[in-house]
Order: structure tokens, then sequence, then C-alpha cells
């Protein structure tokens, strides 16, 4: 288990959110799905994105997050079924959930 900062996972955590936001802005669904290398680059991020608020959970399981358990488990599909994760899940998830877990990291670190 890594002993990095709490406060560094946050940061990394905001960094895939924005990361995948700017990867998906100008696209829509058809869009993503004919861009194996901005799919591959979102999914890397989402890994990144459970891996830390995992760690964080280890150190502090009243995180603040919304869905933090779902994250990971995302992130644990991503990297142990990633035959059963679907182009539709994903772009669901890049709509939806990031734009909300970006807001909530913000508020955590009091931007």
């Amino acid at each position: 288990m890594s002993k990095r900062d709490p406060a560094l996972l946050i940061n990394d955590i905001l960094e895939s959110c924005n990361k995948i936001l700017q990867y998906t802005s100008s696209m829509n669904f058809e869009e993503f799905l004919k861009d194996s290398k901005t799919i591959d680059a979102v999914i890397r991020n989402f890994e990144i994105i459970g891996e830390a608020l995992s760690r964080i959970l280890t150190k502090d399981p009243e995180t603040n997050i919304s869905n933090s358990r779902k994250i990971v488990d995302t992130r644990n599909r991503i990297i142990h079924g990633y035959d059963a994760v679907s182009d539709e899940i994903i772009w669901g998830i890049v709509i939806k959930h990031i734009p909300v877990l970006q807001k909530e990291v913000h508020a955590l670190l009091g931007d």
C-alpha cells in the first residue's frame, strides 16, 4: 500500500477527472466509439480515480465522496473484468458521474 498523502491522492482524482472531461468535451457517443485512443485514455483515468479513492478510503472511510464504493468497484471491474465493461457504461459515467465527482473533489480541496 502506498504511503502517498491523501491530499495528493485527491489531486490525482481531480487531475484524472479534468483529463477525462478534456478528452471528451467535443465528442458525442458515436465519436467516442470511433476513437479507441480516447476510450483507452478515459479508462486509464478511471483506473487512477478508483485506485486513488481506494487508498483514501483505507485511511479515511468517511471521505465525503458520493458513490465512492461504486467508483472503486468500477475500477476493479475494469481491471479484472475488462471484457465485461461496455463502451455505453463508460460513456454514461463520463457524462453523468465525472462532473459530479469533479465538483465533490473541488469541495474537498476547498476550491
